[in-house]
């Protein structure tokens, strides 16, 4: 399970913030469609745009998203197992969905975040916008795992815009 190993450039990430006891990242992607199927894109489809080295069974589509309050980002595992990956505390479909915990190994330290996915109307379609705070203890500093959580969130979100994006399928 890779989660904060060999990620993507960070040429469109951006920390916001970053210190020993938390960190703030932002990231933006505009994609050429109504920000109701952008929403509903994110939510349902997410076993198919989310990366498979980013879970803990290696396989993207055992993951779902439960959008209604309070739901669940989970993951199916083998054998009558489960993971839940963060809960669900906010949905206004098409405009925004606000989930808690701590994304990946950020769940088995001493932090808790919320990351908020934002769909805003744009000129070419919607603009989707990921931010994630977290804020807690960890060994070393959370300042130490900014950079790298900033990029696989960047990492998902672009393939989020990959997804969306792409021709239909015949």
């Amino acid at each position: 399970m890779l989660l904060f190993g060999t990620l993507m450039s960070a040429a469109n990430a951006e920390v916001t913030d970053s210190a020993a006891h938390g960190f703030s990242s932002s990231n933006s992607v505009t994609v050429a469609t109504d920000r109701f199927a952008a929403f509903d894109a994110m939510v349902n489809d997410v076993g198919e745009w989310w990366s498979d080295d980013h879970t803990m069974s290696g396989i993207a589509a055992s993951l779902y998203i439960e959008p209604e309050t309070p739901g669940c980002f989970c993951e199916v595992l083998p054998n009558d197992g489960g993971v839940v990956h963060m809960t669900v505390t906010f949905v206004n479909r098409g405009v925004m969905l606000r989930l808690t915990g701590g994304l990946g190994p950020l769940g088995l330290m001493g932090v808790n975040g919320n990351m908020t996915w934002e769909f805003a109307d744009h000129d070419e379609g919607t603009l989707i916008t990921l931010k994630y705070a977290v804020g807690g203890y960890m060994n070393g500093g959370l300042d130490t795992v900014a950079t790298a959580v900033d990029n696989v969130l960047l990492q998902q979100l672009q393939s989020l815009k990959a997804h969306i994006d792409a021709p239909p399928k015949d």
